[in-house]
């Protein structure tokens, strides 16, 4: 029978190592259970154990990661464990076990061991913040002092939920304009390019005199994109390059921010997002009684607008114990009237997180309106566009091919 080295602790979180016998590394991991003991690691005793230490720190040094997605569903893994009964250090000691060789088990192995050895689940939380968002963290930190882990887990799992579903309103409203913008591209490029050239040897034949004046403006935009066109798509994806590097400073972060919540069509939409998200952070870490100074810093960092995050830092600022938040959120004048008066209703009624649910909710189908706003008067916009490059470009080949036909009739 194979025979495993492993890594435990004891229940009073002593460290135990030896060797042992078994099927399979699953019956292992069952016979440690019947021990009393929490695995830290378990690998075939033929393998060197110092090889297997080193392969696990190198892993975790080449930073490993989760998506959001993985975060949500890690999430609600660990809810189930923990409502069925399970030990915090068990249940993530499970769900390491079952994700081993993908990406995202150095992390949940480090939680795991981070927990045996003592530490609080939202400070071996805090250790991977490139993981884990302050909200989370936080969240979870007042779920210890409460005793009540699993109910945050839930509403941690509701919150994520809600801003997935609002980005993918946005997401999904920007899809129909971009397909159409790549295809009129394309088709106007590939006329232009390809199309035209064809009928460069008759056009020659007329001479310049004889062509009508659209054919002469197309056949001038053929010409210099043949000559140019590599140029021109270098230069527009340099340009694309650097307005993303330039979105990722804080200076231009701002002002693209501010340029989205004021652009025509896309203002309605980002704004509600925007103010949605505030109104559910803020609400799920206000439930979780997270301080509202405090709560304010988090929703700041976790904001998806650079303007109503640097709103938030300076509301922060004019709040002092004791204050309500609806005034210095008033006094920035960023934030809508609608949005003000009811947190100052929540604030004089004493349920300000209630009310800050109800605020979601309300830009949440404000959100809704505003992307069926964009999408009806987007797309007649953008097949007009269409329409005129495709027309253009086929009524200068025509009006050329009837002077040729005409031309030759009267011969």
């Amino acid at each position: 029978m194979p025979s495993f080295s492993y890594t435990a602790r004891s229940k009073a979180g002593a460290k135990v190592q030896g060797v042992l016998e078994a099927a399979d590394r699953r019956a292992a991991l069952a016979a440690l259970a019947k021990m009393g003991h929490t695995p830290v690691s378990i690998v075939p005793a033929a393998e060197a154990r110092p090889k297997a230490a080193g392969g696990s720190r190198l892993r975790l040094e080449r930073g490993p990661s989760m998506s959001s997605r993985e975060v949500s569903l890690f999430t609600g893994e660990l809810c189930d464990l923990l409502d069925a009964g399970m030990t915090l250090g068990n249940a993530l000691n499970c769900l390491a076990t079952l994700a081993e060789g993908t990406p995202r088990a150095p992390i949940l192995t480090a939680l795991r061991d981070a927990i045996v050895g003592g530490a609080n689940f939202s400070e071996a939380l805090a250790a991977h913040p490139k993981v884990f968002s302050p909200i989370y963290v936080n969240m979870i930190r007042a779920g210890e002092a409460s005793g009540s882990i699993p109910s945050v887990l839930r509403r941690l799992i509701a919150h994520f939920e809600r801003l997935q579903a609002v980005r993918s309103r946005v997401t999904s409203a920007m899809v129909y304009p971009v397909i159409v913008l790549i295809m009129g591209f394309g088709v106007g490029v590939f006329a232009v390019t390809y199309i035209l050239p064809k009928f460069k040897t008759i056009f020659d034949q007329m001479g310049p005199d004889a062509l009508p004046t659209m054919t002469k403006m197309l056949m001038g935009i053929s010409g210099w994109l043949t000559r140019y066109g590599l140029f021109v798509m270098l230069a527009i994806a340099a340009g694309v390059v650097a307005l993303r590097r330039w979105i990722k400073t804080p200076s231009g972060r701002l002002r693209w921010d501010r340029f989205l919540l004021r652009a025509p069509l896309l203002k309605g939409m980002v704004a509600s997002s925007a103010y949605a998200n505030f109104a559910s952070t803020l609400q799920s870490l206000l439930e979780n009684g997270v301080p509202v100074l405090r709560a304010l810093a988090i929703t700041a960092q976790t904001a998806d607008n650079a303007v109503i995050s640097d709103e938030l830092l300076k509301a922060r600022d004019r709040v002092t114990d004791g204050t309500t938040i609806s005034g210095p959120l008033a006094a920035g004048g960023v934030f809508p009237p609608m949005l003000i008066n009811l947190v100052s209703i929540g604030e004089q009624t004493g349920d300000l997180a209630t009310s800050l649910g109800h605020v979601a909710k309300r830009y949440e189908a404000e959100l809704d309106r505003n992307v069926t706003i964009f999408t009806t008067a987007l797309e007649p916009i953008l097949i007009c566009v269409v329409a005129f490059v495709i027309g253009f470009i086929a009524i200068s080949i025509m009006m050329a091919v009837l002077s040729v036909t005409s031309g030759a009739g009267v011969r």
